[in-house]
């Protein structure tokens, strides 16, 4: 298949098992999901009653004072351990290599088939200018923009800084969160390049 490069007559090749293929939304949201359990702390802490440090000693009698209790660690008690205490655990999810770039893949074809993949030969700023980046980014469509080059200097960078809609990555950085949930996704035509080889 082909991409059209914004400003260019001649369109660019590109592999149809990496622009070109069909939309699969179980996979996608597997992947999706995976990558943002991932992302988690889960580290969470809490003492159970057996986690406490004190006397064991029972305080009271067993009958004839109301509500039996045994000590003073148990949770109805201020000071108490937790019912069901929180445990540090990890949230990872099991996803393979073939799965993950799958998803990649299958996410680009539909940005392509939806018109929301915007390929150049180059994009840059001449000066670490939010303005001037702001202006170029609606020339090509607005909204949440992410920004895939390889060859963005520090200009770019710094200029993307202050627009909270815009993120500027390289191969190595895309992720399946950020191309689900970008409006435009805009790549240089090294990019595209790079990808394929990555994916292919």
């Amino acid at each position: 298949m082909e991409l059209n490069i914004i400003d260019s007559k001649k369109p660019l090749s590109v592999s149809d098992e990496v622009f070109g293929r069909a939309y699969s939304e179980d996979l996608v949201h597997q992947v999706v999901n995976a990558f943002r359990a991932a992302g988690r702390a889960g580290t969470k802490a809490q003492k159970s009653r057996s986690d406490l440090s004190g006397t064991t000693k029972k305080f009271k009698k067993q009958k004839g004072g109301g509500a039996r209790h045994g000590d003073y660690r148990a949770p109805i008690f201020v000071g108490g351990g937790v019912t069901f205490a929180a445990r540090p655990r990890s949230f990872e999810q099991k996803v393979n290599r073939k799965m993950y770039r799958g998803a990649i893949a299958t996410i680009l074809s539909e940005l392509a088939r939806s018109g929301r993949l915007k390929v150049v030969e180059n994009f840059d700023v001449e000066a670490p200018k939010t303005k001037q980046l702001n202006a170029r980014i609606e020339a090509l469509g607005g909204g949440k923009t992410l920004i895939v080059t390889e060859n963005g200097s520090q200009n770019l960078f710094l200029a993307a800084q202050n627009l909270p809609y815009v993120g500027v990555v390289d191969v190595a950085g895309l992720s399946p969160v950020d191309l689900v949930y970008a409006d435009n996704v805009l790549m240089t035509v090294d990019t595209v390049k790079k990808i394929e080889e990555w994916l292919a």
